[in-house]
């Protein structure tokens, strides 16, 4: 399936950008390409999830069968099971037909709308605790951060980086270990509950069926369940209606916001949507999308798969469609909008990135790189200036000459001065070298340019 994508963007570049492509060179997406590209991305098995068409009933209606007879076995109740999946989210995007997304459409190089991060959610069977949420980006330290000075360790979310904003293994296991473990441990300790539990998922790349030998000892308490490929828009709980729900209440969230700003303040709406909703808005919203999840929502789509845990009088529910408070707050914006339009904002998320649309995401994710490169830079230059690190160099370089010559221990001095330039000095030399790097960089591209290109002056007329 991968060769066979593979082999359809490349004849799409190649068609679209044949300057992309060296001449004479065939593509053929071979079983050698497929291991290469299997190592490089750290793909461990490949299941294709989220179509209902595709899906193994037989094999579902198996797993339904082991699962209940271990949920007997073991004796858990609904409080001790628990459902994750992951999701992507593209944070700042507008349904299709609203001015903003038409506008960004118009503008080069302005494409805010696939700006996408994974989110991990988890919650258990009876709905009634939550975990907290994994957020996975393509920055450790987007410039927002330093704008409102954000603290990560007390964000509302565990906030993680990579560079293609997906969960791997390291960082759901990290997840496991200081948000799930302790959160679970915690709360069976509080609702006085045997200290056990059951953490059902797919078996996507990042949950690899060993996943418990890699957990320390202090969370044995932990049983990790593994659906049958192919089934989990039949069975996995979070698939079926908990992520939707999810992502309409983050919309929801976010046209509040956007409300409440051109409401309360004299920008418009261009404005504050271009300028002033960065990554930490979004993240607010996340945890308050989160947050607003029903306990209903959690435990109904339980029922397929365990439907004791759902109980009778909750089966003909209602609660009122969040898709008509959003359309209701577009509308009130001068939005283009209607149902449609937010139902199929949500499934955007979850479709398949055309060969157009995944160039466009790369393009953006280099410049956003490039971005913040460009100011970490102007940030360090704004703090230290050159000639303030070489002074301090040249005084480095007397404290050590006077330390070999004049201490008694000369094994002690070296170590200290040694340690001194690894650890501590070597920083700003590294500071320097780039910087007289970028000076040289500069002055070679100016040489470079063609004679007829450069500007003529009196002395070189």
């Amino acid at each position: 399936m991968l060769c066979e994508k593979a082999r359809k963007i490349h004849g799409d570049l190649l068609q679209n950008c044949p300057s992309m492509c060296g001449e004479g060179e065939e593509f053929k997406a071979s079983r050698g390409w497929f291991e290469n590209f299997r190592k490089r991305s750290g793909i461990h098995s490949v299941v294709r999830h989220g179509e209902a068409a595709s899906s193994n009933a037989e094999a579902a209606k198996e797993f339904v069968k082991i699962f209940t007879k271990l949920v007997e076995d073991e004796g858990y109740v609904p409080q001790q099971v628990f459902s994750c999946d992951e999701t992507g989210l593209f944070w700042k995007r507008m349904p299709k037909r609203t001015y903003i997304t038409q506008e960004e459409k118009a503008m080069p190089g302005h494409k805010p709308m696939k700006e996408r991060l994974t989110v991990l959610l988890c919650a258990n069977a009876s709905g009634d605790v939550k975990i907290k949420p994994l957020v996975v980006y393509q920055f450790e330290n987007p410039r927002a951060f330093k704008q409102h000075k954000v603290n990560k360790d007390t964000l509302p979310v565990m906030w993680r980086a990579n560079t293609r904003g997906w969960v791997t293994r390291t960082l759901f296991l990290e997840w496991l270990h200081k948000a799930f473990a302790p959160t679970v441990k915690r709360y069976l300790k509080a609702n006085n509950l045997p200290e056990k539990c059951l953490l059902l998922m797919d078996n996507a790349p990042a949950h690899p069926p060993n996943l418990v030998d890699d957990m320390v000892e202090e969370y044995n308490f932990i049983k990790v369940m593994l659906l049958p490929p192919n089934t989990t828009p039949l069975l996995q709980p979070m698939d079926k209606q908990v992520i939707s729900n999810f992502k309409k209440l983050y919309t929801k969230g976010l046209f509040a916001k956007c409300f409440n700003v051109t409401k309360e303040t004299s920008l418009t709406l261009k404005e504050f949507w271009k300028n002033h909703f960065n990554i930490v808005h979004c993240i607010n919203l996340v945890n308050e999308a989160w947050d607003d999840v029903t306990y209903w929502t959690l435990n109904s789509p339980w029922k397929k798969l365990w439907p004791d845990c759902v109980p009778e009088q909750d089966l003909e529910r209602y609660e009122p469609p969040v898709v008509d408070e959003i359309v209701s707050m577009g509308k009130s914006m001068g939005l283009e909008v209607d149902i449609e339009d937010i139902e199929e904002l949500v499934l955007d998320h979850k479709k398949e990135l055309t060969t157009e649309e995944l160039a466009e995401l790369q393009q953006q994710q280099q410049q956003l790189l490039t971005e913040e490169q460009s100011s970490g830079e102007e940030e360090e230059r704004a703090v230290i200036k050159s000639d303030a690190i070489k002074a301090v160099m040249e005084k480095w370089n007397e404290c050590q000459d006077f330390f070999e010559k004049n201490h008694p221990d000369k094994a002690v001095a070296n170590r200290v001065i040694n340690m001194m330039n690894d650890h501590v000095v070597s920083h700003f030399r590294k500071i320097l070298m780039r910087r007289k790097r970028q000076v040289t960089l500069d002055c070679s591209f100016a040489k470079s340019d063609p004679p007829a290109k450069r500007r003529k002056t009196p002395e070189t007329q």
